[in-house]
């Protein structure tokens, strides 16, 4: 596990963001664990899920010219991104983001931000069903620009409808990689070396076993 990885699941355990127990999800399966990012709350928080974001981009080595955060939660995550990008790595990218209804006065439109052009990195949260990263690029490509990627933080590497999990279906459909920062495997490795995780380990790997993917 890099140290991008490991900073970030600390930082998704001290943020209670990454909690384990029983959860129903709404897909009706009950898990053991649960995942929200609602909970990066602060700025110290949110400047550590950037440099996580930014670590993860540039160590999958996916070319990209700039970011684009869907509504409503990647706008923030995707400007985090950005700036870390410039801080850390001295990639100063343009970025911008959608809203949800186009606005009708002022500058108008459904896009805030740079222009969208040249090979653009979708960053958000999760993926659940994929369908709001399928409307992003869709977005993308009606405006003459490249879908380089989705970077999203948490990969629950679990199956959707079929065989497939989003993500999955999401670069399969679309020929272009889905980047996490960290996965179910990550968060199993972790509950393996910590003692005060270990508990949870056996309800992972049962999760697992039903409805992970290979």
């Amino acid at each position: 596990m890099e140290a991008y990885q490991r900073d970030f699941l600390d930082l998704t355990l001290e943020r209670e963001v990454l909690r384990f127990g029983s959860f129903q999800l709404k897909s009706g399966r009950i898990s053991p664990y649960f995942f929200n990012m609602g909970r990066i709350d602060s700025g110290a928080a949110l400047a550590r899920l950037g440099s996580a974001y930014a670590a993860a981009a540039l160590r999958a080595g996916v070319g990209f010219d700039m970011l684009f955060g869907p509504a409503y939660k990647g706008i923030a995550l995707a400007a985090a991104t950005a700036m870390a990008l410039a801080n850390d790595h001295g990639r100063d990218l343009p970025w911008a983001y959608n809203r949800k209804e186009a606005k009708d006065h002022g500058e108008g439109g459904l896009l805030v931000g740079a222009k969208l052009q040249g090979r653009v990195l979708i960053v958000d949260d999760v993926m659940t069903a994929g369908t709001a990263v399928r409307e992003s690029l869709d977005l993308i490509r009606d405006q003459g620009a490249i879908p380089a990627g989705v970077l999203i933080a948490m990969d629950r590497q679990e199956r959707g409808k079929g065989e497939r999990s989003a993500a999955q279906e999401v670069a399969a459909d679309h020929g272009i990689p889905v980047i996490a920062i960290a996965s179910l495997a990550d968060v199993m490795a972790l509950a393996g070396e910590r003692p005060e995780l270990a508990a949870h380990r056996s309800g992972l790997e049962e999760y697992r076993r039903q409805y992970g993917v290979v």
